[in-house]
């Protein structure tokens, strides 16, 4: 369950899952850590907070942009091992 915090105001249960289902199909469940709700008058300011996600680097390796070779059979692995490295 994510963590919900809300200044300015008071907004009813019902508006308050309205914006924890938004923030659900805005972004993939779980991603969401934490969500702040601003209330000012008829307005409300939302600003999530999300979860660090993993980076990836892609580089070109042989001719083909990978992120790792961990699914390269053993004659395309072997091909990458004997290119030449320039410094």
């Amino acid at each position: 369950m994510m963590q919900v915090n809300v200044t300015g105001g008071e907004i009813s249960r019902q508006e308050l899952d309205a914006y924890i289902a938004r923030a659900n199909s805005k972004y993939a469940i779980g991603t969401v850590r934490s969500m702040d709700v601003h209330v000012d008058g008829d307005y409300v300011d939302l600003r999530y907070h999300l979860a660090p996600r993993p980076f990836s680097r892609i580089r070109r390796i042989t001719g083909y942009l990978v992120g790792d070779m961990s699914h390269w059979n053993d004659a395309k692995a072997a091909e990458e091992h004997d290119r030449v490295k320039h410094v």
